[in-house]
Formats: structure tokens, sequence, C-alpha cells
């Protein structure tokens, strides 16, 4: 009925965190073991897993409803423009830096949920596809300023994780383009 939707990793990725989403109110223990740390913790239990099913976990529906919106609007453009693999690639990479960078700068006893610094890496493919065809990126640089002034407004939002994810993002889409 749906031939594109079984092809799609953004949906794919959608369905996968939705449903990680889903068996932690099953179990809501689980959360406790995919949250991101600090880095001494993940250093001192060896849990480096943990850099990755961040995206797994969220802090309430509306905080899940925001990310898989937003995950939705930049994951299909990005896909297309990049196909599935070097979507995906920049998907992990700003994931992983996302976390990194979150994990490195949090206190030992913070904890970090969410998808979002993998959603902010697409922010940054998004303005290296603009670039590359010649677009006016300044609205999108808006919407990550809007978000970044957002984030500091409402507090309890990890901007390490969304800065980091933004950087890695963009040199992931370098990287990936150039391999083009």
């Amino acid at each position: 009925m749906f031939p594109s939707l079984k092809r799609s990793a953004t949906y794919s990725l959608i369905a996968v965190i939705c449903g990680a989403y889903l068996v932690q109110l099953l179990i809501p223990t689980l959360q406790q073991q995919l949250f991101l740390p600090s880095i001494d913790y993940l250093s001192a239990t060896n849990q480096w897993y943990r850099l990755i099913t961040v995206a797994l976990t969220h802090g309430g529906l509306l905080h899940l409803g925001f990310n898989m919106y937003a995950l939705l609007v930049l994951g299909n453009p990005i896909e297309e423009a990049f196909g599935k693999n070097k979507f995906l690639i920049i998907f992990f990479a700003s994931l992983l830096s996302g976390s990194l960078t979150s994990s490195y700068f949090a206190s030992i006893y913070s904890a970090s949920v969410g998808a979002s610094g993998a959603v902010f890496g697409l922010f940054g493919a998004m303005i290296v596809v603009g670039k590359r065809i010649g677009a006016d990126i300044r609205s999108t640089v808006v919407i990550i300023g809007l978000n970044f002034v957002i984030g500091f407004a409402l507090g309890g939002v990890d901007w390490r994780a969304h800065l980091g994810g933004l950087i890695g993002g963009y040199v992931a889409a370098q990287i990936v383009l150039k391999k083009r």
C-alpha cells in the first residue's frame, strides 16, 4: 500500500524510536539503562552503548512528538538528497557527536534523554545541502537559533547535545558529499 514507506530510513527510525518509547512505558526501569550519563560514568561502567540508546529515550510524549516531527520534516529531504545509507551515516554521526559533547560536559549526576542531538545534526546537513545547491539558508539558521534560544529559556534542555549534533551533522554531510 505504501511502497515508499518500506524503503525509508526516516520512517524506520521514527518507528524504532516510538516503539522503544512504548516499551519504556510498559517497563519504566528500562529508561534507566538507556539514558545518557556523564563521560565519567560511561568510563567507569564501560556502558558506551548509551551514546546511541539515548535516542530511544524521551522525557514525555511532547518531547517525543517534537523530536519525531523534526526528524520527519528534516529526515525525508536529507534522505532524498543523500540517499538512505549516507543519511544514516549523517544521523548516527550526529547522534554520536551530540552524545559525546553532552556527556563530556555533563556533571557526574546529570542524565540526558532524546534524539535531538541527531535531529540538530540534520539541521547541519540541511545547511550543507542548501549551500551546495545555492539556496538561501538564512531561514534554517534562524530556526536553529530559535531552537537554542527556546532551549535556554525553558531550561532542562541539553544544548550541548544540540550543539555537538549540529556540528557533527555539518561535518558528516561535508564528508559524505565529498565521497560522491
